[in-house]
């Protein structure tokens, strides 16, 4: 790419708005998330164990640092929905 390219310059200037849009779309599933938890009265160290990942992981994902896969979000909402029928 050229160093004087338009879009280059405009992209380091302004930033990226799709990743920004991106970045965004995923603090509000960890908001979304880390509320539906709280509600269900999930600790983070207990979704940790359901889903046989680090702890860390799970603060990470919560905190919006690192983005969920469709993967994740699927078994998170298993554990959700598992929860709620339990007595």
């Amino acid at each position: 790419m050229e160093e004087n390219d338009f879009v280059s310059i405009w992209l380091e200037e302004s930033g990226n708005p799709a990743i920004e849009e991106l970045a965004q779309l995923n603090l509000d599933v960890a908001s979304k998330i880390a509320k539906m938890l709280a509600d269900k009265g999930i600790s983070e160290n207990e979704l940790a164990v359901s889903l046989d990942i680090n702890p860390d992981e799970i603060k990470r994902w919560l905190m919006g640092r690192h983005t969920f896969s469709a993967k994740i979000i699927a078994e998170i909402s298993q554990i959700i929905a598992a929860k709620q029928i339990s007595i």
